[in-house]
């Protein structure tokens, strides 16, 4: 009897060891999370990072709602979605404040540091002259670019609803460029495509874009494009931001891309909240991903691929943040 009574109390300490490691292995058992992202394939990436991240401490996570940034920003604001990471510091920082702020939303960590974004030139414009956007103030500079045979520039420029077209539109009353240049606006992969083909067959152009994306693996910045500057910092709503990088004005914020999740979600759930704090990508590893996209490896599959090797080339920085965001939740 007492064999039995000692081996049954043994049982018993066992189950409940391995249930509080299980709860301590997978603190966001029963919880779903609900995402929201931009109709972007190559934002995706970086997304499901943290989604294997998040399957890994128990969490499921629901299949993402995807809309443009600022309606993205609005829905966690409301609180029908939990978190993003594809919120840009500065430059989405007005769709933060619109949809509740710090009342209800909060930035965590930075995931991906050194985020740029600029107006560009074919290198041969460049060098003969056409070196700040101001410059397209001057027709005949304007007409360099001129694709559509109006006599003023045209820009490929920013979708409606990403943000940065706030940026240009204001910058270009600012600078008082619009007798000069036409903004066109639509499906950026198209309007880019062009724009690469245009370059490859010896047009001169002028378009918007940033970085991490593909885009600035065909047109290097350096070698066949170059950046533009702006005659002064000049940001829409008297908005004030660091805009230089390497010594040049670009106009837009030197950014970083954060996590921004409800307050709720990240009070109920200490474990999220600390992998969303720690978790970090190098820019050029989502540049780098993003070409591979552009190759033609588009696919669910083939993303779900990507994110497979990247935690295998970075399983070290990857395991450190389940062990922080576990030790979090304890």
């Amino acid at each position: 009897m007492f064999i039995k009574s000692n081996l049954a109390a043994f049982a018993a300490t066992t189950i409940l060891a391995t249930s509080a490691f299980a709860a301590d292995d997978k603190p966001g058992e029963g919880v779903t999370v609900r995402p929201v992202i931009q109709p972007i394939a190559e934002e995706i990436f970086q997304h499901r990072i943290l989604f294997r991240a998040l399957n890994d401490l128990g969490y499921d996570v629901a299949e993402p709602e995807e809309v443009q940034a600022q309606t993205l920003h609005l829905a966690l604001g409301t609180g029908d979605a939990d978190f993003t990471a594809v919120h840009w510091n500065g430059l989405h920082d007005t769709f933060f404040q619109e949809s509740g702020g710090d009342e209800v939303l909060e930035k965590v960590g930075t995931l991906i540091d050194g985020a740029l974004q600029g107006y560009l030139v074919n290198k041969a414009a460049y060098d003969a002259g056409v070196q700040n956007l101001g410059d397209l103030k001057d027709p005949e500079k304007a007409a360099l670019f001129d694709a559509d045979g109006d006599g003023k520039a045209d820009l490929a420029g920013c979708v409606p609803g990403w943000g940065c077209e706030r940026v240009i539109e204001h910058q270009l009353d600012e600078f008082g460029l619009r007798n000069t240049v036409n903004h066109n606006q639509g499906e950026y992969n198209a309007i880019i495509a062009d724009t690469i083909a245009r370059n490859e067959g010896g047009e001169n152009v002028l378009y918007y874009t940033w970085t991490p994306y593909w885009v600035s693996g065909v047109l290097v910045p350096g070698e066949n494009v170059e950046f533009l500057a702006v005659p002064y910092s000049a940001l829409p709503d008297g908005a004030t931001a660091e805009t230089t990088f390497d010594g040049k004005d670009l106009g837009f914020a030197v950014d970083s891309i954060r996590v921004v999740a409800t307050d709720e979600f990240l009070e109920a759930n200490p474990a999220a909240a600390k992998l969303f704090q720690v978790a970090k990508i190098d820019i050029n590893d989502i540049s780098a991903q993003n070409k591979k996209i552009a190759d033609g490896e588009d696919s669910s599959d083939d993303i779900d691929r990507h994110v497979d090797e990247w935690i295998a080339a970075n399983q070290a920085a990857y395991d450190s943040w389940l062990e922080e965001a576990r030790n979090a939740a304890q």
